[in-house]
């Protein structure tokens, strides 16, 4: 059982409406193109999500889009949305995003590794840690050798369609069995970091850091 102090449960509320929002309404278009089966496996609908972000969705000026490798690197990098979208080899996946309100989607994400876009970079032997920046301010860390050994993906489509703005485009992290709030949208920065304490934005409000599905998600 989790008890919450006022202030606690005060704070989940806050996250819990953004989880039960509206759900995406502008999808329409899409219905019919999107794959709604894989592998015999029935997938969720774009129109199952409900949006949770911390500042509504994003229009991402992609005439200036660039994606920052940053921090512990030999030589920092930046992509445009073409050099990472051709150059690197691309990975399709069924994952289940899981958020704390209780509700689920399964859904099939396209994309890249993120090992494949920091690599280059020279990660130093120091960087223990990937914090992750987005369009709207979010932030959220991963320990690297989660990132490493998941073969975590960053997505550019999901159900075989681009994403949506309001699912993340150009990028959303595919964080696989961690609660939602790590799924970071709009993706314009990964950082190599020596500090495995870093909070990003709901974690700062007593969210879990490490954010594992077979956790509790709140740590106060």
């Amino acid at each position: 059982m989790i008890i919450l102090t006022t202030w606690g449960a005060s704070m989940l509320a806050a996250l819990l409406t953004g989880c039960a929002g509206n759900t995406v309404s502008d999808n329409r278009d899409l219905a019919a193109v999107q794959v709604k089966e894989y592998q015999g496996e029935r997938l969720s609908a774009l129109g199952d999500f409900h949006e949770n972000s911390i500042k509504g969705p994003q229009r991402v000026d992609m005439d200036s889009y660039r994606l920052a490798v940053t921090g512990l690197v030999d030589k920092p990098l930046s992509y445009t949305y073409a050099g990472v979208v051709s150059g690197h080899k691309g990975y399709s996946k069924p994952v289940t995003l899981d958020c704390v309100e209780g509700w689920s989607v399964k859904i099939l994400w396209e994309g890249v590794l993120v090992g494949d876009l920091i690599n280059p970079a020279g990660v130093l032997p120091a960087a223990n840690t990937v914090i992750f920046h987005a369009y709207d301010g979010y932030t959220t860390s991963m320990p690297l050798r989660y990132i490493q050994d998941k073969n975590i993906m960053l997505a550019y489509k999901i159900n075989g369609v681009e994403l949506p703005p309001e699912r993340g485009f150009p990028f959303q992290l595919v964080a696989e069995d961690k609660w939602g709030y790590k799924w970071i949208k709009w993706v314009t920065k990964i950082e190599l970091s020596d500090n495995p304490a870093y909070k990003g934005y709901w974690e700062q409000g007593g969210y879990s850091n490490d954010g594992a599905l077979d956790k509790p998600f709140f740590d106060r």
